[in-house]
C-alpha cells in the first residue's frame, strides 16, 4: 500500500524553505525592490551601478510569494536568543491532575510544550481554563505558544475521562469499525481536546502487532493499543485517526517509529529492549512514511528500542540511521520528530541526562519529551554547550528549531 510521500517543508534546509527565506531577505533589504521582472533595482542592481530600466514590452513573471508560515517561523526565530531557541525543543511534563502547576514553570521558562502526564477526571472546560491562560500569557509576551500534549488514545491509555471527554474504546476495538467510524471517533476526541486546550495528541499508535502475539507484546498488544495485525489495516485506521483529529484542529503523532509491535518488553519499564526481526524494508516500517505524508502533517514519535536489523548499535531515538537515513531520507519525512519519554523511561536510565537531548537532536530529532520537568534545564544546557563547541551540531539545532517553529506557525501558535 505504497505511495510516494508528498514533500513537506519543515526541516529548515529544504529547497522550498531556503528559497522562501532568501526571497524574504531580499524583499526586506533597504534600497532593493523587485520589479515585475524579478531583477533588483537601486544599489543592489548591476553590481552597485545605475539602475537599468527595461524597455522590453513582453510579459514578465512576478516573483513567487513568500510562504507566510515560513515567514512567521523566521520572524519568531529572530526574536529568540540562543537559550530560548533550545528551550523550544523541550516538551516537559506537568501533572494532568493539577495542570495549574505549569503556570510558574512556563512563566519562568518558555519551553516548546508541555505534556499533561498521568490520568485526570477533570472536566474539559476546567482543563481548558488553565491551558488558555498559558496561551494568552505567551501571546502577551510575544512568545510562541507552547504545545499542550496528552496521551488520549483510548482504553487503557487515556489521559482524560472527565466531563466533556468521551469514554474511548481501545484502538483494537475502534479498529473493528469502518474507517469512517474511526475518523468520526477521532474527530470527537479532537473536539474535546480542543475544549481542554490540548493542541497535540500523542496518538495514534501505528505499531503492527502480528496476529496471535498481542498478549506477549508488553508496550502495545497487552493494552489493546494496536489498530490491526497487518500494515494495511493499521495504515487505514491510524490514517483515519490523523484525519479526524486534524478536522478538529488537533495535531496527531504517529508512534512509535520504526515500530514496537514485535518486542516483548516495554521501554518505559525495561532497559535494552530489542527488536530482532524488523528490517528497513518492512511494510510495518513503510506505513509510517505513508501516514507521515498525510496532508494533516502529523508528528512522528521515535521509539527507545534498538532494532538489530536496522542499526544494532544504537537506540532508535539516538540513531542517525533510523531517524536521518530511514525516516527523513528513505521515507521523505521532514516534519517534527518527537522522542518518546527520555525523562523517566528505564530505557534511558544509563544515559547521562544532557546526552539524552543532544544525541536525539544529532540523530535528526526535533522535540525532546521529558516527563520529568526537573531534567529539562540540564538538557537545555547540554544543547547549548554542544552547539558552542560543534558547528555541525549548531546547524542541526538551528534546523530543529526552524522545524519546530514552522509547525507552530501552521498550528496558529506563533505571535
Amino acid at each position: 500500500m505504497e505511495r510516494a510521500p508528498r514533500p513537506l517543508p519543515g526541516r529548515g534546509v529544504t529547497a522550498r524553505t531556503a528559497a522562501a527565506a532568501t526571497l524574504l531577505g531580499l524583499l526586506l533589504t533597504a534600497g532593493c525592490t523587485a520589479p515585475p521582472g524579478g531583477a533588483p533595482t537601486g544599489a543592489a542592481a548591476s553590481g552597485g551601478g545605475p539602475a537599468q530600466t527595461s524597455t522590453d514590452p513582453s510579459p514578465t513573471q512576478a516573483p513567487s510569494p513568500v510562504d507566510p508560515d515560513v515567514a512567521a517561523a523566521e520572524a519568531a526565530l529572530a526574536r529568540l536568543d540562543a537559550r530560548q531557541r533550545a528551550e523550544q525543543l523541550l516538551v516537559v511534563g506537568v501533572p494532568a491532575t493539577d495542570p495549574a502547576t505549569g503556570d510558574a514553570l512556563l512563566a519562568s521558562t518558555p519551553y516548546g510544550g508541555v505534556f499533561l502526564r498521568g490520568r485526570s477526571k477533570a472536566a474539559a472546560a476546567e482543563v481548558g481554563a488553565v491551558t488558555t491562560a498559558w496561551a494568552q500569557a505567551a501571546r502577551d509576551a510575544g512568545r510562541p505558544v507552547p504545545w499542550v500534549s496528552a496521551d488520549q488514545e483510548g482504553g487503557a491509555v487515556q489521559t482524560f475521562s472527565g466531563e466533556g471527554f468521551a469514554d474511548l474504546p481501545t484502538a483494537r476495538t475502534q479498529g473493528r469499525g469502518t474507517a469512517d467510524e474511526v475518523r468520526a471517533t477521532a474527530r470527537g476526541t479532537g473536539e474535546s481536546l480542543r475544549t481542554a486546550g490540548v493542541s497535540l495528541d500523542l496518538s495514534p499508535v501505528a505499531d503492527v502487532v502480528p496476529e496471535g502475539t498481542a498478549r506477549g507484546n508488553a508496550p502495545v498488544g497487552r493494552y489493546g493499543r494496536e489498530y490491526g495485525t497487518t500494515a494495511e489495516a493499521v495504515t487505514e485506521d491510524a490514517g483515519a485517526v490523523v484525519a479526524g483529529l486534524g478536522e478538529a484542529g488537533v495535531t496527531a503523532t504517529v508512534k512509535h517509529f520504526p515500530g514496537l509491535g514485535r518486542v516483548t518488553r516495554n521501554t518505559d519499564t525495561s532497559a535494552d529492549v530489542r527488536d530482532t526481526a524488523t528490517t528497513a524494508d518492512d511494510p510495518d516500517v513503510a506505513l509510517f512514511g505513508e501516514l507521515a505524508a498525510l496532508p494533516e502533517r502529523p508528528f512522528v514519535m521515535v521509539s527507545s528500542a534498538t532494532y538489530e536489523q536496522i542499526d544494532p548499535g544504537a537506540v532508535a531515538a539516538f540513531s542517525p540511521v533510523v531517524v536521518q537515513q530511514l525516516l527523513r531520507g528513505r521515507l521523505g519525512f521532514d516534519g517534527v520528530v518527537i522522542s518518546d519519554d527520555v525523562g523517566e523511561a528505564t530505557a534511558m536510565a544509563d544515559v547521562p541526562v544532557g546526552e539524552r537531548a543532544t544525541r536525539f537532536v544529532a540523530a535528526g530529532g526535533t522535540l525532546v519529551l521529558t516527563i520529568d520537568a526537573d531534567l529539562a534545564p540540564t538538557m537545555v544546557d547540554a544543547l547549548l554547550e554542544r552547539a558552542a563547541a560543534d558547528p555541525a551540531f549548531a546547524a542541526q539545532l538551528d534546523a530543529a528549531v526552524r522545524t519546530a517553529l514552522l509547525a507552530k506557525a501552521r498550528a496558529g501558535l506563533l505571535p
